[in-house]
């Protein structure tokens, strides 16, 4: 029995330490960051003012819903438990936006959107680069080319309407 116990005590750390590894944060900040695109982009659906910018929120719910679903069912098959909802940080910045209307609103939401993108672009590049998951880096791999199709669209619109950010 003081041997099992002490095998326990030895291998607590390792398991303290697998909860936190690199690839682990990959999935919880893919996901919270996800969670956050699709409720900004519900918001902007209903309170933008430009045409353009309805049609790319329609484009972020769509894709970015379709990218949520894909990240829960692999981190699923892992037994990895993902957020329910925005980080913190994202969660204040889309009260903020609620507050906000018109040409005011477009110009915060069109802002948040380029640097939430320019931040899942960092996010997905390290996990390709570093992450030790095979099937969370060909996650980051498969959705890369639709967030640098967003960056793209998000400039445009930006320069289109005399945005920067």
């Amino acid at each position: 029995m003081k041997r099992q116990l002490l095998i326990l005590a030895c291998a607590m750390p390792l398991v303290a330490y697998a909860a936190d590894t690199p690839d682990k944060t990959f999935y919880r900040d893919a996901a919270e960051a996800g969670i956050a695109e699709v409720s900004d982009a519900t918001l902007a659906a209903e309170k933008a003012t430009d045409s353009k910018l309805k049609d790319f929120a329609a484009m972020m719910v769509k894709d970015h819903s379709a990218a949520n679903d894909k990240l829960s069912a692999l981190a699923g098959g892992k037994g990895i438990t993902l957020p329910t909802t925005a980080s913190v940080k994202e969660i204040a910045v889309h009260e903020k936006l609620k507050l906000e209307s018109g040409d005011t609103f477009d110009k915060a939401y069109i802002k948040g959107q380029l640097a939430a993108h320019r931040a899942t672009l960092r996010l997905l590049h390290k996990e390709i680069t570093s992450g030790q998951d095979p099937d969370a880096q060909a996650f980051a791999k498969s959705v890369l080319p639709t967030v640098q199709s967003h960056l793209k669209a998000i400039n445009s619109i930006a320069t289109a309407d005399g945005v920067t950010g």
